[in-house]
């Protein structure tokens, strides 16, 4: 799947294998939109594949988060001002699962990831105006983690993400990328 992937803001240093993506991120990186800080940001290391229509994808992300919103994980992006990112980011002190809606501005919805946050996957499902957010430990357990309107588009770009606005040199691992279909299982099913 990695092989449909193009960058925005490409990292001076990654490596692609077949079914392995490393990034080690640059300075100073972020994707964020006006709410509270008052400015916008668009730097962070996104590779996504675009996708017709609704689409459920996968990804697992491995990474050791260590500075102030050091962050790595999937993002969904129609353009500057549209996208969802989501996945584990370094804040009060500890790794904390999170995600950030943006439609004009963003928001940011965070909260403890009581699995191991050096290793986990996603699971993002966009249909009919709605987009699923789940998180993984294990690759079996699917708990929701955010359920919300999402803008309806001819195209999504979909894939790994990564941004460490503190600081660079956050390492990551990204394996198991796919998109397929919309998932059809029921909200409370886990599997």
């Amino acid at each position: 799947m990695f092989d449909r992937c193009h960058w925005t803001n490409e990292p001076a240093r990654w490596s692609l294998a077949p079914e392995r993506l490393d990034v080690v991120t640059d300075e100073g990186t972020d994707f964020w939109q006006r709410t509270h800080y008052g400015f916008s940001r668009d730097s962070g290391h996104f590779f996504g594949a675009r996708t017709a229509g609704d689409f459920t994808a996968e990804l697992r992300i491995r990474a050791n988060y260590e500075a102030l919103y050091d962050q790595a994980g999937m993002m969904v992006r129609v353009d500057a001002e549209t996208w969802v990112k989501a996945g584990i980011e370094h804040s009060d002190g500890r790794p904390m699962l999170g995600s950030v809606l943006t439609t004009g501005q963003s928001d940011w919805a965070t909260g403890p990831y009581e699995g191991d946050a050096r290793d986990f996957r996603l699971r993002i499902t966009v249909q009919a105006g709605v987009l699923r957010l789940q998180a993984s430990a294990d690759g079996k357990v699917w708990p929701l983690v955010r359920l919300a309107p999402f803008p309806v588009a001819e195209t999504y770009l979909v894939g790994p993400m990564c941004c460490t606005p503190e600081r660079a040199g956050l390492a990551v691992t990204f394996t198991d990328f796919s998109i397929g279909p919309p998932s059809q299982r029921a909200l409370h099913d886990l599997s």
